[in-house]
């Protein structure tokens, strides 16, 4: 099944798309988003596979906001403009329906997803998405092979089939198809630690620790989960200096 959401500001439209999804056997529609803020908040709580969505919204525009994203899923941009076209097309959108948007344009767009899901599918299970070198983590990210040095990782966060690594001197996690057990499995159980069910941390980063939260430079904070808190706080009882005996 092909997860999607719908990203535009138009009721009718909306609902045109939902009824259009509905037919389609292979797509379910996760999200409904009527701006680009709330389609960014809905991509961290839910995986995503391709996104149905507007050029023409306030704010930011459907353009603006795939620019935005590290990961963007799969594009497919919906517009009453017909002069947006080729610059849907450069970023890397699957393809481009104008509106009034008839089933038949719909669903040649909707095979089109489909075989590209299929085809980024086959490369990752071609691919490992992961192996442990000494000092680094290779995971597969988009199309690429990325090194990562453990002695950079600050956080894993979980996203579903996803999950995010948050690298020291980096402004976007680096998001890969594996699962939180997968990778808890490579990390060095001396150095990370599992604190929450959507996180592991790297104990050597952190700064302080305040009401069940972890924390970081300036505002990151990650939470410490009532099943993991024992062992946690274990590890900090080791090393705490200045007991009152």
């Amino acid at each position: 099944m092909i997860r999607c959401i719908i990203v535009d500001d138009e009721p009718l439209a909306v609902a045109q798309l939902e009824k259009y999804v509905e037919r389609i056997s292979f797509l379910e529609c996760v999200g409904v988003c009527n701006s680009a803020s709330e389609a960014s908040e809905l991509l961290l709580r839910e995986s995503v596979d391709v996104m149905f969505l507007d050029i023409n919204m306030p704010d930011v525009s459907g353009m603006q906001f795939v620019r935005s994203l590290a990961n963007p899923p799969l594009v497919v941009f919906t517009t009453a403009y017909p002069e947006y076209a080729l610059e849907g097309f450069k970023v890397d959108a699957v393809d481009y329906l104008l509106k009034p948007i008839g089933f038949e344009d719909f669903l040649h767009a909707a095979n089109k997803v489909q075989a590209m899901h299929r085809a980024l599918h086959s490369a990752q299970d071609a691919v490992p998405q992961f192996s442990y070198n000494d000092d680094s983590l290779f995971v597969k990210s988009d199309y690429r092979i990325v090194r990562v040095p453990l002695s950079s990782i600050v956080y894993v966060e979980s996203m579903s089939e996803y999950v995010r690594i948050f690298v020291e001197g980096k402004s976007k996690p680096i998001i890969s198809l594996l699962s939180m057990k997968k990778i808890e499995e490579v990390l060095p159980a001396d150095v990370f630690m599992r604190v929450h069910r959507s996180y592991i941390v790297n104990l050597c980063k952190i700064k302080e620790v305040s009401k069940m939260r972890i924390i970081y430079d300036g505002d990151v904070s990650v939470p410490v989960g009532d099943m993991y808190k024992d062992a946690f706080y274990d590890y900090i009882e080791k090393r705490f200096v200045g007991k009152n005996h």
